[in-house]
């Protein structure tokens, strides 16, 4: 059986921390954008950082698993 609780993770993660698509830190005008569709250096470094911990803590520290089975 596969473990796709890694993948599931890492997915949902990659659409909600994508700069510019629902939410920017820093903004280009403001310290936290919404849905502007624009992003900076700044902001991919940040969202990177934020991406590293989070999925960090979902499968290192809580050890999130889900097991497809036919």
């Amino acid at each position: 059986m596969a473990d796709w609780g890694p993948v599931f993770i890492a997915v949902v993660l990659f659409i909600l921390l994508t700069p510019g698509l629902l939410i920017q830190l820093p903004g280009k005008s403001k310290f936290v954008e919404f849905g502007n569709f624009q992003t900076s250096g700044l902001s991919i470094m940040i969202h990177a950082i934020i991406y590293f911990a989070l999925i960090a803590i979902f499968l290192l520290a809580i050890g999130v698993h889900m097991y497809v089975g036919t």
